[in-house]
């Protein structure tokens, strides 16, 4: 088979699908050397180690942007393959396909926060998503979702027959392990301006995050048990993060917005923390679960969406919407030894189960099913 993959998220993207699409790709380079593919990207090229021969990468001279604008706004019916030459399947890892001529299709949904808490996107972002996901869903010959969760949304939401989907769980890259307390890893936390003890959390500064609710929770704890930590949240601006920025400037010193930060140093970070807290509102997988697991760190997350699916019985679960909930959780997970020592034993084995070796198993196993499928759907647009 001739395949194309967009991999513009990989090299656009430090974080979220960014990471997904250079773990996942990264280990199917590994696994298939008989399929031939083109690997394209917007904006500039992957700056990715030697793939081999039968993986050709592409890069072009204008952005994501710039794409999104032809292929999703002005809906131009310029193909793909106009990048790509002639091929047999066409994957696009991030939400919307662009027209294709004759290749069948494979699309991965992430997650469908933007529908199931649309008061967490900003209006510009709700207003391409919901109109430019559910035509590309429309248009795709298979929908590859990160989890069973996100699965079931696809097929409620977007009306997608269950026999067009299929699970393709993300991995944990194997940098994520414990790093020893020494010089390189006050190294890191140095870089950061952090200083043990502290909770962390991670990931990009926006209300699906309930960021808002960690920060009043460890207050509540801070206050009842005299909590020496900080709260340290590591992550970029995002969008409608003015209200996480208020609540940090109220508690002054004891919460610490790092910003973003590198992937080298996120290890360290986990390692560190004497807690790992991510009661997220809504997740389509939940990648800081398994690298906080991977790094030791004993790990609260929330009962909603796909989070419990990823966590099994290696993490607390709270309720994400009460407040009490979360304090309760985390006041739980920092006085509890015997929890804590549980947790991270039942992390270290959760991990296990979620490798990019085997994700990259399950879409090349994808990429057969789809390429046998019957009834080509209409993929130009």
């Amino acid at each position: 088979m001739r395949i194309g993959i967009d991999y513009t998220a990989a090299v656009r993207q430090g974080a979220g699908i960014g990471r997904f699409c250079r773990g996942l790709i990264g280990a199917l380079t590994e696994l298939d050397q008989s399929n031939h593919y083109v690997v394209w990207s917007g904006g500039r090229a992957p700056a990715e180690p030697a793939w081999p021969d039968n993986y050709r990468r592409v890069a072009l001279p204008i952005t994501d942007r710039h794409l999104a604008l032809i292929w999703q706004r002005l809906r131009l019916p310029l193909p793909v393959e106009w990048i790509t030459g002639r091929l047999d399947l066409y994957h696009s890892p991030d939400f919307v396909l662009p027209p294709v001529r004759r290749a069948r299709t494979l699309l991965t949904v992430h997650d469908l926060s933007f529908m199931r808490h649309p008061e967490c996107s900003s209006p510009a972002l709700y207003d391409y998503l919901i109109n430019a996901v559910p035509r590309s869903v429309a248009r795709a010959d298979m929908v590859l979702a990160d989890s069973a969760h996100t699965q079931r949304d696809v097929i409620e939401l977007l009306g997608v027959p269950a026999e067009r989907t299929r699970v393709v769980y993300a991995g944990l890259e194997p940098t994520f392990v414990h790093v020893p307390d020494g010089p390189a890893r006050r190294a890191a936390l140095a870089r950061y301006g952090i200083e043990p003890p502290y909770i962390l959390g991670v990931g990009t500064l926006q209300p699906r995050k309930n960021f808002g609710r960690l920060i009043a929770a460890y207050q509540l704890v801070r206050e009842r048990h005299k909590l020496p930590h900080r709260l340290v949240i590591a992550g970029g601006k995002g969008w409608l993060y003015e209200d996480i920025l208020t609540a940090t400037r109220e508690a002054g010193d004891a919460v610490l917005l790092s910003g973003y930060v590198d992937d080298s140093d996120l290890p360290a970070l986990y390692s560190a923390a004497d807690l790992f807290a991510f009661p997220s509102l809504y997740e389509g997988f939940g990648i800081p679960l398994l690298e906080a697991m991977g790094c030791g760190t004993p790990v609260l997350t929330s009962r909603a969406s796909s989070l419990p699916e990823v966590a099994g019985d290696a993490a607390l679960l709270v309720e994400p919407n009460d407040i009490e909930s979360i304090a309760a959780g985390l006041w739980q997970l920092l006085s509890d030894e015997t929890l804590r020592q549980q947790l991270v034993q039942r992390g270290h084995e959760r991990t296990q189960r979620f490798t990019w070796a085997a994700a990259a198993q399950e879409l090349l196993a994808a990429y057969q099913q789809c390429h046998v499928m019957g009834g080509r759907r209409d993929a130009v647009g």
